[in-house]
């Protein structure tokens, strides 16, 4: 028989015939190994780009975090408009529940210059023998200037909480460029 471009199989060209399973060839059927193998790339990527902006995020978190400043820090220079915290423990040797606690004490900073912006703790289990719970006293500078900020722990924290036992008073020199 002459090439009439008819196949032996009744018209069917080899290899685009139905396949042995009785279903639709691979050509039609919307469900191709190309087909697949699309559906999946789009998969990796989409999964490969959530990865990369959820450590984009994580790393512009930690570069934007609030700068955070110890006891020992008695000079603080931030630029109007950040946020800083200011670490502060617990007295080792009393009870987290002892009644004291971190406040602002007077004089009070200047309000055109800073502005207290919340607290917090840091969670956990039991603490280690000799050891405080850190807690964190967050602020937020407002406008250039200077200020001066005063923490006091306490437990009645009146006015003359500096003189009652066990208080502790930190004192801080605040420059806003």
């Amino acid at each position: 028989m002459e090439n009439s471009g008819i196949s032996k199989n009744g018209g069917i060209p080899e290899g685009g015939g139905v396949p042995e399973s009785g279903g639709v060839p691979a050509t039609c059927s919307g469900t191709s190994s190309s087909g697949t193998s699309r559906g999946a790339r789009a998969l990796v990527i989409a999964v490969a780009v959530a990865a990369l902006l959820a450590a984009v995020h994580s790393v512009v978190g930690q570069l934007s975090a609030p700068e955070v400043y110890g006891a020992d820090d008695s000079e603080i220079a931030v630029s109007a408009g950040d946020r800083f915290s200011v670490k502060v423990a617990d007295d080792p040797a009393g009870d987290p529940s002892d009644g004291y606690r971190w406040i602002i004490a007077e004089p009070r900073p200047d309000p055109a210059v800073l502005k207290a912006a919340g607290r917090r703790e840091v969670p956990g289990g039991p603490l280690p023998s000799g050891t405080g719970r850190e807690r964190y006293l967050d602020f937020e500078t407002v406008h250039p200037g200077r200020t001066d900020l005063r923490l006091l722990r306490c437990r009645i924290c009146s006015a003359d909480a500096a003189d009652e036992p066990g208080a502790r008073t930190l004192n801080f020199r605040i420059r806003v460029d």
